[in-house]
């Protein structure tokens, strides 16, 4: 007798999920696409939120530029602190290698820098918009100067002597000791780092708190579809995802928006920054400003986001309830 046949087995008509990278990667590239649709339909209140923490990174990471062309600057003088004799008009070629030779026989000076009336003329020109007016002027109205660098083990009464030394040759007019610009400016330095670090982290928590919000909302807003999600079995990290994608595009569109905006102030300062640091025989190079830059204002704002998009998705699905 022939064995009968075992029963066939109706089709499923939800087949499960395949498991894997592929299925995971898939899962992702839909969230992003709802994501940037959920955004684009929103574009005004996005554009709010972008602006909010684009201001609240541009601050601190201004500082930070501001801290580091400082630090350059002062780099720019080896360390070192140094001295300039100021000429008087008129004076004789003799007293100024006479002095410079004397500078130069001083163990404490390293180097010694001549600047003749022709050469200070000349880069009062390239530094200044004053080039007409001194066309109209029958002589050069800038001295001759020496400038001598010192030793970084010079202690302070030592510049102190030495300045009132220099001030005594013949033919100086004035002394100026740099070594007190260098103290300033590393002194500002420190109080805009110190600065640039507290306002980091009052305008990061500012910007977590903006992205939370404006998250929370998402989630108002899409509360019945999430109410389906946990009914059918989706779990909490399931349904949270989507929403730190939310927090993710906030805050890399922060980063950028913080991006342009130390861009523009760095366009309508240049012109004025330039001719002060001019003034001061220096050359304005803005150092920090790159890529690395860049990308790390993108980084910490879609971190800062995610964080944001955490604290709000966490505390509003926990308590929610299907009725």
């Amino acid at each position: 007798m022939a064995e009968a046949e075992p029963p066939r087995r109706a089709s499923d008509p939800w087949p499960p999920a395949r498991p894997g990278l592929g299925a995971w990667w898939r899962d992702h590239v839909r969230i992003g696409k709802e994501t940037v649709r959920f955004i684009s339909l929103r574009i005004g209140t996005s554009l709010l939120v972008w602006l909010l923490v684009g201001i609240a990174l541009a601050l601190p990471a201004g500082l930070y530029l501001i801290q580091q062309n400082l630090a350059a600057m002062t780099a720019a003088w080896d360390g070192r602190p140094g001295v300039t004799a100021y000429f008087e008009l008129g004076a004789e070629a003799e007293d100024i290698e006479a002095a410079r030779d004397r500078l130069l026989a001083d163990e404490r000076v390293v180097d010694v820098t001549l600047t003749d009336p022709e050469s200070a003329l000349e880069e009062f020109r390239r530094f200044t918009d004053l080039a007409d007016a001194l066309d109209l002027l029958e002589a050069n109205p800038l001295p001759a100067s020496l400038k001598a660098t010192l030793a970084t083990d010079v202690d302070f009464e030592a510049l102190e002597g030495m300045t009132e030394t220099v001030a005594g040759y013949e033919g100086v007019a004035e002394v100026v000791l740099e070594k007190t610009w260098l103290e300033r400016i590393s002194d500002i330095s420190a109080v805009v780092s110190r600065l640039g670090m507290i306002l980091g982290v009052l305008f990061g928590v500012g910007a977590v708190l903006v992205t939370a919000t404006s998250v929370r909302l998402a989630i108002e807003a899409r509360l019945e579809e999430l109410k389906v999600l946990k009914l059918i079995g989706a779990t909490e990290r399931q349904m949270r995802r989507p929403f730190l994608y939310f927090g993710a595009f906030y805050g890399l569109g922060g980063g950028l928006i913080a991006a342009m905006l130390i861009s523009l102030c760095l366009v309508i300062v240049e012109a004025p920054l330039s001719n002060l640091i001019g003034s001061y025989s220096q050359e304005l190079n803005l150092v920090a400003f790159d890529p690395l830059f860049l990308a790390s204002l993108l980084v910490i704002g879609g971190v800062l986001g995610v964080l944001g998009a955490l604290v709000a998705a966490s505390s509003r699905l926990k308590d929610l309830e299907i009725l």
